[in-house]
């Protein structure tokens, strides 16, 4: 027999258990929801909209030969090879030249085209090499993978070069250059191959996970975990999370010349970057800083391409 205690209180425990189903089922959606949201996100960062320039050597007057690279993974990457003037007339199409080269790396999302005017102010003095990274520009791939495989874009490039008779035993030394994205994948990969002599990089990252704190900092508290799985669909997709993916502990472990250079002022990339590589790079006696005082993201102060000229005259000599 159900008591009179038993009919006044069975609403209000049907109506807190109740209560308790919702709550649970609120928490599960907005979890599901948030990984949804998260998952999007780092979609939208890996196949971000392109920035396509729409420019070619011949519009700086600079000869160059269109090449393909080849990825250890199997994809096709835009390439042009910039020869001295020498070896251009020597043997066209498979030119060998008696001077240094340097590549040259875009950042995200642009392709090589950004870097003609770099190009325009270092050649004759060396042969150069600009590629596409994968998914940008012309060159093959789903998506970017933010540097993971990055690594093996430049190191198709050297592969080139080398074909072209490019190595520092030959006296023909190797050196990098690379903007933001760019310089870190530059600074990754020669602490990998040591084909690379001498590497710079402009407003280049020094850590993805830091990069991801800054980037959702205005989330908070959501940032911690957004940036956990962000590292977390890395690995799925990537098989390498970003967090091992970090150009401070690599450019610790070189001891060729290394030119850093970074905007006080850049908003993307902040200049917290900067200061980690300076304390990263405090006992390699070859290293180099040019930190500007103003100017954004990707702004070439005036002296920018004499500086760089000069690194690269005295590490590749």
């Amino acid at each position: 027999m159900t008591t009179p205690y038993e009919i006044l209180t069975k609403p209000l425990f049907s109506s807190v258990k109740s209560a308790k189903i919702r709550f649970m089922l609120y928490g599960l959606l907005f979890i599901l929801g948030f990984i949804f949201v998260s998952g999007l996100s780092f979609y939208l960062v890996i196949r971000p909209l392109k920035i396509t320039l729409n420019r070619s050597p011949a519009d700086f007057n600079l000869p160059a030969e269109d090449v393909i690279l080849t990825t250890e993974d199997g994809l096709k990457l835009s390439a042009w090879y910039l020869a001295t003037p020498v070896a251009a007339l020597a043997s066209p199409g498979v030119a060998k030249s008696d001077k240094s080269a340097i590549i040259l790396i875009h950042g995200y999302p642009a392709e090589k085209s950004d870097m003609l005017s770099i190009a325009k102010a270092l050649w004759p003095d060396f042969s150069l090499l600009l590629y596409d990274q994968r998914y940008f520009g012309k060159s093959e791939g789903g998506y970017t993978t933010l540097g993971v495989k990055e690594r093996l874009d430049l190191k198709a490039a050297l592969d080139f070069l080398e074909s072209r008779g490019f190595s520092a035993k030959g006296g023909k030394k190797i050196g990098v250059f690379g903007f933001s994205l760019g310089g870190a994948v530059g600074i990754i990969t020669a602490a990998e191959d040591s084909r690379i002599n001498a590497t710079a990089s402009y407003g280049a990252f020094s850590n993805l996970k830091i990069l991801g704190s800054e980037t959702y900092s205005h989330l908070w508290p959501l940032n911690k975990p957004l940036v956990q799985l962000m590292l977390f669909w890395s690995r799925l997709l990537f098989g390498e999370s970003l967090a091992d993916l970090s150009p401070e502990n690599a450019v610790a472990k070189l001891t060729i010349p290394s030119f850093i250079i970074h905007s006080k002022e850049d908003e993307q990339i902040s200049f917290v970057h900067a200061e980690r590589f300076q304390e990263s790079l405090k006992q390699n006696p070859h290293a180099e800083f040019y930190f500007i005082e103003h100017g954004l993201h990707g702004e070439l102060p005036l002296d920018f391409d004499s500086r760089l000229k000069e690194f690269f005259q005295r590490s590749l000599k």
